[in-house]
């Protein structure tokens, strides 16, 4: 079965974007920058990769992407309609309409969608965001991949929105680099602690 992987950045007090869904505070820079390049190319949305000299890398872990309207509109305010045309993308939204042939519009239950998909043959699916779709499918998530950035904006989008539901992880791997910020893997360990 595929696993649902949501590898996302995060400012030191848990938010993923400013309340206006802003993400400029969180630097691409120096060792942490050079080791997403070399290990999740994939993750580059088209308009970084020419510049950052990765046009044409393979994919390393993730074919297939998924996001929420949220994490999908600050490309469309840009005029980018296919932010990953590398992956198979999926954008979860009841009110958007297909702007793009290579972006699919998902209306229905995510939780379903996502079960299914994990059963098709493919490489891993990255949960690109944003906190209400990682809410919706925080059962489903396999791994957490959190890049943990320096700084503390002290409100805005969480990580995850959804009701209260512990679910734990397991520390798989933790590494700090010299920008100040860190690169944390979590595993599922167990069902929800109720």
């Amino acid at each position: 079965m595929r696993p649902l992987t949501y590898c996302v950045g995060t400012s030191l007090d848990g938010f993923i974007a400013g309340p206006d869904g802003q993400f400029d505070f969180i630097p691409f820079e120096g060792d942490l920058a050079a080791a997403l390049l070399a290990e999740y190319p994939e993750t580059i949305p088209v308009t970084g990769r020419g510049p950052l000299g990765i046009e044409g890398a393979a994919n390393q872990r993730f074919d297939t992407v998924l996001m929420g309207r949220g994490t999908y509109e600050p490309g469309l305010a840009v005029g980018v309609t296919s932010p990953y045309p590398h992956l198979t993308q999926y954008v979860f939204s009841r009110t958007l309409s297909r702007l793009d042939p290579a972006v699919e519009i998902v209306s229905t239950d995510p939780v379903a969608f996502v079960r299914d998909l994990k059963r098709r043959d493919g490489a891993g699916i990255w949960l690109c965001g944003g906190a209400d779709l990682a809410g919706q499918l925080l059962e489903e998530i396999d791994e957490l991949i959190i890049k943990r950035y320096p700084v503390v904006i002290g409100s805005g989008i969480p990580l995850f929105r959804a009701p209260f539901l512990p679910v734990r992880f397991t520390l798989t791997d933790s590494r700090v680099f010299n920008t100040g910020a860190t690169l944390t893997t979590y595993s599922t360990s167990s069902t929800p602690q109720k």
